[in-house]
């Protein structure tokens, strides 16, 4: 398996077509992804964040943190957690002021960041649910798009909370990680029905890396 850096057609290309949520984030740094075979299997990207104050709790400023912000492959990847691996190497190797990386597990989509867990990321607690979204052209999407539509078609939608994340981080830098390591906590686990723990099943699209970031992109 080998990684090189992505053209911007690569990443859309991937995040279009095997990736849930159809959208390309702004990127900062994106790699392709190539199997044993010597075939191309999507992109892994990192971008810069949803704003300076991702990097707040932990006294980083912009450009010493990125965020992960899609692992767009179609499954034919040997290993999803190897493919993470090197591109994290590649991070560490070619942008040295980056000292964490930061990334979310979307409890919409019942991901519990499992590839992360094999990766050894830190879990740092799972966001609440914020925000409404609304039932519209047969999907569920961000409340803005009320701006597109009358008022009283808009009330007569369908409308829930939004569903929170799971964030997890990746230290880069060593004399950061005592700091990191304050906001550790226990991994989380899928709970079946009857309330008995259990590991979590990797799904077919998790295992292919397909996990949303924090951002709505």
């Amino acid at each position: 398996m080998r990684l090189e850096k992505a053209s911007h057609k690569a990443l859309k290309y991937s995040c279009l077509n095997f990736h849930y949520s159809k959208r390309v984030p702004v990127n900062r740094i994106a790699y392709s992804v190539f199997n044993n075979n010597n075939e191309w299997c999507g992109c892994i990207s990192f971008g810069g964040g949803a704003g300076a104050f991702l990097g707040k709790p932990y006294n980083l400023v912009q450009g010493e943190f990125l965020e992960l912000t899609r692992m767009a492959l179609n499954g034919k990847q040997e290993s999803t957690s190897k493919a993470m691996a090197i591109s994290i190497k590649l991070i560490k190797k070619n942008n040295p002021s980056v000292k964490l990386l930061i990334s979310y597990a979307d409890k919409k989509q019942n991901h519990f960041g499992t590839i992360y867990q094999a990766t050894n990321w830190i879990y740092v607690g799972s966001s609440k649910s914020s925000g409404t979204e609304v039932f519209y052209k047969n999907k569920w999407v961000h409340n803005r798009m009320s701006s597109q539509v009358s008022k009283d078609y808009y009330n007569s939608l369908l409308k829930r909370k939004k569903f929170g994340k799971r964030k997890y981080l990746y230290v880069l830098k060593k004399d950061i990680k005592k700091q990191i390591m304050k906001f550790s906590k226990p991994y989380p686990k899928k709970i079946c029905d009857n309330s008995v723990k259990v590991a979590h099943i990797v799904s077919n699209d998790e295992e292919a890396g397909q996990y949303r970031p924090y951002r709505s992109i």
